[in-house]
């Protein structure tokens, strides 16, 4: 499986103001958005369509993450991006614990566009790295530092962490899978629902 990153996906990422969102999929990056059907922890559908934002900046560095794991046949599969406000409300009055969902009252990095959910995959056969869990396991063996582990898996796990930290990027100390992007803060909290969003969205 190969793929690079083209100079239109360039282009839409140059145009784009800091504070404007950006297709994942527009960047040659694969996406499986979990929320967009009923297999989540939730067991319904949030979102109504499968797509993934992010703002300009963080979809910047996601793309330079792209850009380096290929040198190793490696590369990265997104579950989530942007979430819509309403969404993270519905989430939190289920699940209520703050370790694993935010408190709508302060909003989440996914509201502002700023946190992304994603894995590794093998680029030459489009196949999921091992992790210690799947994508939202709340259990403690998600934790990043959770080492009762294959060491494989440990590997793939620090392998993740580290090209994401190196390109700006910070982990969750309770989900292998989640990084907030850095300087988070300076973007808002937005409610826009996928769909309005894919419309004035370039790229989209």
């Amino acid at each position: 499986m190969k793929r690079s990153f083209n100079l239109i996906a360039l282009a839409i990422l140059v145009a784009c103001a800091s504070s404007n969102f950006v297709d994942v999929e527009s960047l040659g990056i694969p996406i499986d958005v979990r929320y967009a059907t009923t297999n989540n922890f939730m067991h319904e559908q949030l979102y109504p369509i499968a797509k993934v934002y992010l703002r300009a900046p963080a979809a910047r560095a996601l793309a330079d993450v792209e850009r380096d794991l290929a040198h190793e046949h490696l590369g990265i599969k997104v579950f989530d991006g942007y979430r819509p406000w309403s969404v993270t409300k519905k989430m939190w009055d289920k699940i209520h614990d703050p370790d694993y969902v935010a408190d709508p009252a302060k909003g989440s990095r996914h509201n502002r566009g700023a946190a992304v959910d994603l894995t590794l995959i093998d680029l030459r056969t489009g196949q999921e790295l091992a992790m210690p869990t799947p994508y939202d396991d709340f259990t403690s063996r998600a934790h990043q530092d959770f080492n009762d582990l294959p060491p494989e898996v440990i590997a793939n796990r620090a392998k993740l962490r580290d090209v994401m930290i190196k390109h700006g990027f910070e982990p969750l100390p309770t989900e292998w899978w989640h990084f907030d992007y850095a300087g988070w803060q300076r973007f808002g909290i937005e409610n826009v629902p996928l769909p309005e969003l894919e419309r004035r969205t370039p790229g989209a």
